[in-house]
């Protein structure tokens, strides 16, 4: 099987960059917060400066990163407000890419899909979080693709990074499994999404991506999770054997 190289430090273009930079964030590699130092992004793409900075300034128009005058940039923390947004936003448009893709989609988008929705399973199964939350972008990203809705499709592209990032920032790192508790899009969801837009219902497909989205928004947590409560017979029975020894 052949494979691609990798681009050698030469090869980086702007556009390279930019993918390479987005393909990161979406693969969860790239936390919220994390800093972006223009030197050490240049070193590591074997670039100059000048090709940095138009990268960084393209995401932070797509509000993937955060620019702050004197401290450079960072990986964007979404807050709470950012965070419903998005998913508002994702409402009011995948509807109409759902559409878009029913009136176009052949076989072969359908089992494209469906080999996402497998792959996604697998990572799942394998306790894979990061490639479970890419892979469901991925979905999503597809049916936007094979809507021919340029324009929301590139919207869509915007909102699945930043997705990631909410994800990382507010989902729950144990919520893999299969059940309701899932931060990731779930299988199930998908399986059933992808079967009524098979069977050309409209109505039922935009009504369970609607429905999708807003369980996915629900299962996120925006307060800290509450600390523990200690065992009070426990902790002060061991602090007065141990005064008890002095």
């Amino acid at each position: 099987m052949s494979t691609v190289a990798a681009p050698s430090a030469s090869a980086w273009t702007e556009e390279g960059i930019y993918q390479r930079m987005v393909q990161t964030i979406r693969n969860q590699q790239l936390h919220p917060g994390t800093k972006l130092g223009e030197d050490r992004l240049a070193s590591a793409f074997g670039v100059s400066r000048t090709r940095i900075r138009p990268v960084l300034v393209r995401l932070a128009s797509e509000q993937v990163v955060t620019l702050t005058p004197n401290r450079g940039a960072t990986v964007a923390v979404p807050t709470e407000q950012e965070a419903r947004e998005v998913f508002q936003v994702r409402r009011l448009i995948e509807p109409t890419l759902v559409a878009g893709f029913m009136a176009r989609a052949s076989g072969a988008e359908f089992q494209t899909l469906g080999h996402c929705i497998t792959q996604e399973e697998s990572a799942r199964t394998q306790g894979e979080r990061h490639r479970a939350i890419r892979l469901a972008g991925e979905f999503h990203l597809h049916i936007a693709q094979f809507s021919q809705h340029h324009t929301l499709s590139r919207i869509m592209g915007e909102l699945v990074s930043r997705t990631s990032l909410v994800l990382m920032a507010y989902g729950q790192p144990t919520d893999l499994g299969h059940g309701p508790a899932s931060s990731a899009c779930g299988c199930q969801d998908h399986r059933a999404l992808m079967d009524a837009m098979r069977l050309g219902d409209r109505s039922l497909a935009e009504q369970l991506m609607q429905n999708h989205l807003y369980s996915l928004e629900a299962q996120l947590r925006f307060a800290p999770a509450p600390a523990p409560a200690p065992d009070l017979l426990s902790l002060f029975q061991t602090a007065h054997a141990t005064a008890a020894a002095d």
